[in-house]
């Protein structure tokens, strides 16, 4: 029953503050830390790295199209290769401040725009895959999408992932917004119970589709984020010693 609670952090830039890293960081296993492409900077990542260590929480790159100003939910048309050289370029960032701190980078999670692009097209999951293998981690993804097709059939570790914030259409598709809507923190516990306990999701449409989910994300701009957090990390826990 034992599951990874992941989020996506380390999204501030500059001066402007994005999520409650501080207050998210003790509910969660898996830190997916900004690369600087679609959120963060060196100080911000820096900083992220550190709280992750002191909380004893793994640390991913969370890797984007190079888009800060649209925080990388806007997709782009990019070949193979160069999406390949962008996600390794991010890491080698993150790894930098990971070797301050003598950490080791644990995955891979595309973010945004990316995420949904490398569910659907293959040379964008092939990229994914390219970077992955560099480094010899698992890659975050969607299970029954080429995140799973791919990275498996490349011999890269693949981590099935569930989102407890997020909502899912009728054909078991994820719905990526440009901002993350408000969700009750007991809906989100429910969901990721139901998801890691009975593999099932609900649809927006009151379907009960099959889900896989080794990890549980939440994500640090969602309102209530640390209530959503803690609501979470509780129910699972509860899960974990029943």
């Amino acid at each position: 029953m034992r599951a990874d609670i992941n989020c996506d952090m380390g999204e501030s830039f500059g001066l402007y503050r994005m999520g409650n890293d501080e207050g998210i960081m003790p509910y969660i296993t898996q830190a997916n830390v900004a690369c600087g492409f679609h959120a963060s900077d060196p100080n911000h990542m820096r900083d992220t790295v550190a709280l992750a260590k002191a909380h004893g929480v793994k640390v991913g790159a969370h890797v984007s199209l190079p888009d800060l100003p649209g925080f990388g939910r806007r997709e782009m048309k990019i070949e193979r290769e160069e999406m390949a050289n962008i996600i390794l370029y991010q890491i080698g960032a993150l790894s930098a401040f990971l070797k301050q701190e003598e950490m080791e980078l644990s995955h891979i999670k595309p973010h945004g725009a990316l995420y949904g692009m490398a569910a659907r097209e293959k040379h964008i999951a092939e990229a994914v895959a390219d970077a992955a293998l560099v480094y010899g981690v698992p890659v975050t993804g969607l299970a029954g999408t080429l995140h799973e097709e791919i990275y498996t059939k490349r011999g890269v570790g693949f981590l099935p992932e569930f989102f407890a914030d997020l909502d899912y259409d009728d054909d078991g598709k994820l719905i990526i917004t440009r901002e993350h809507e408000a969700v009750a923190p007991s809906l989100a516990a429910d969901r990721a119970v139901a998801a890691v306990r009975d593999g099932t999701l609900t649809t927006v449409g009151g379907k009960t589709l099959p889900v896989q989910a080794e990890t549980v994300c939440i994500h640090s701009d969602t309102p209530d984020s640390v209530a959503i957090g803690k609501a979470v990390h509780d129910a699972l826990n509860r899960l974990e010693a029943a």
